[in-house]
This record gives structure tokens, C-alpha cells and sequence, in this order.
């Protein structure tokens, strides 16, 4: 049995790693933003070095250590994270994302290049160094073992759902960080509404079953309820 009786959404990010439904923020290490400088040089002077040298091997050894580095900051953070989250809440609500096709690659083909390659770059680098993928691993786990509930829901249109009256737009978010709801008005914290959409949509399914995952959030609530009628 759980210590706790909450429950609470989860929505991820860059800027900020994570957002919870009560509003609380949880801030990101950028592990590898932190050492790109240094292995960019190291990566500049191998390439001067005759390849297979001893002063060649010494800079290959020296990159190694800054991406154990970087592996263990963001490992000493996901840990620390996903501990106070499981300790703290019985069931932890998720977005089910495909970080996999997130971060594919935009060079495209020869014949049909990609667009915006240098951006799409940069964005996919700092999605993998979130390690959005770990974090679900370790907070499913933790909370098998406290006797907790990890639950992932569908994650389209949940930054453009209002959590106070359920209208959906992508007029309701043309600001990165403020959300205004074209129909009724309310106006929030973009991560926050987010998250709240995260946590009712894990509610529905402690209601309702899993068969609530299947209703699209693009739906007006009246309209989900007799889908799942």
C-alpha cells in the first residue's frame, strides 16, 4: 500500500524538465549544454592528431570522461526526481511519448531534403538529454515497488485543451508559455494547463478503464462521456 492518496499529472519539456498539476516546477540540468563547449575543442584538436598516436589516444581518453560525465548528471537527476515524485504521490500520470520519432532525424533524401535541418538538429539533441524515456523506465519501477500506479495517456492536444472548460484549439496556445482560452477566457501557465489535462485524463482512466485512452482529447467533455457510454 501506497504511503500517499495523490495523484498528479506530468508534463515534460526542455526549458523546464518537468511540470506538475499542482503547479509545482522541476528544472533541467542540460548535462550535455554544460560540456558541448569542451568536447566541441576536444573533438577539434583530435581531428589534428595523427590518428592512432599516444596524444590522440590521451584526447579520446579525456572525451570519454566528459560523456560519463554527462551520463552521470543526468542519471544523478533523473534518481533524485523520480524518487521525491514516487515518495510523494501514489499514482503519477504520463504522457505516452514516442521519443524514438520524436528525435528522428530531418536531412531527409536527396530527392526530398529536409527543412529546417540545423533547428530540427539542435531540437533532437535536447530532447535525448532530457532522457524523457529513462524517466518513465525509473518512475515505473519505483512505484511497482512502493505500491504505486504509473499511467500513460494519449498525449495529443493536451497543450491545447482548456483544464477549466475543455474547449481544444491551437488558437488557446500561440505563446510558448501562456495559455488564454479563445472560449471561456481562462488564462494559465502553458506547462500547468497542460499538466492538469495530464491528470484528468489519468483520472478518467481510474474511472472509467483503459478504454478512455481510445476518446480523442480534441473532444468536448459531453461528447467523451457518451463515447464512453
Amino acid at each position: 500500500m501506497h504511503p500517499s492518496q495523490t495523484i498528479v499529472g506530468i508534463d515534460v519539456g526542455i526549458s523546464k524538465f518537468a511540470t506538475l498539476s499542482t503547479g509545482e516546477v522541476i528544472a533541467s540540468v542540460h548535462s550535455l549544454r554544460q560540456m558541448e563547449q569542451k568536447l566541441a575543442k576536444l573533438q577539434r584538436k583530435l581531428a589534428k592528431k595523427k590518428k592512432g598516436s599516444r596524444n590522440a589516444q590521451k584526447i579520446k581518453h579525456k572525451i570519454r570522461k566528459c560523456h560519463i560525465r554527462i551520463a552521470n548528471v543526468r542519471n544523478d537527476h533523473l534518481h533524485k526526481t523520480t524518487t521525491m515524485l514516487c515518495k510523494n504521490h501514489a499514482v503519477l500520470v504520463v504522457e505516452d511519448l514516442q521519443v524514438k520519432k520524436m528525435s528522428q532525424s530531418a536531412k531527409g533524401t536527396i530527392e526530398n531534403p529536409g527543412r529546417n535541418v540545423r533547428a530540427k538538429t539542435k531540437l533532437n539533441k535536447s530532447i535525448l538529454d532530457q532522457g524523457w524515456g529513462e524517466f518513465v523506465r525509473q518512475v515505473t519501477y519505483k512505484q511497482q515497488w512502493m505500491g504505486g500506479r504509473v499511467i500513460k495517456i494519449a498525449p495529443q492536444y493536451t497543450s491545447q485543451r482548456c483544464s477549466y472548460c475543455g474547449h481544444t484549439a491551437k488558437e488557446n496556445r500561440t505563446m510558448q508559455a501562456r495559455f488564454c482560452c479563445v472560449k471561456c477566457g481562462h488564462i494559465e501557465n502553458a506547462d500547468v494547463n497542460a499538466a492538469k489535462n495530464i491528470e484528468a485524463a489519468g483520472r478518467a482512466v481510474l474511472d472509467c478503464g483503459e478504454k478512455v485512452i481510445a476518446v480523442s482529447m480534441k473532444q468536448e467533455p459531453s461528447e467523451a462521456i457518451q463515447a464512453l457510454a
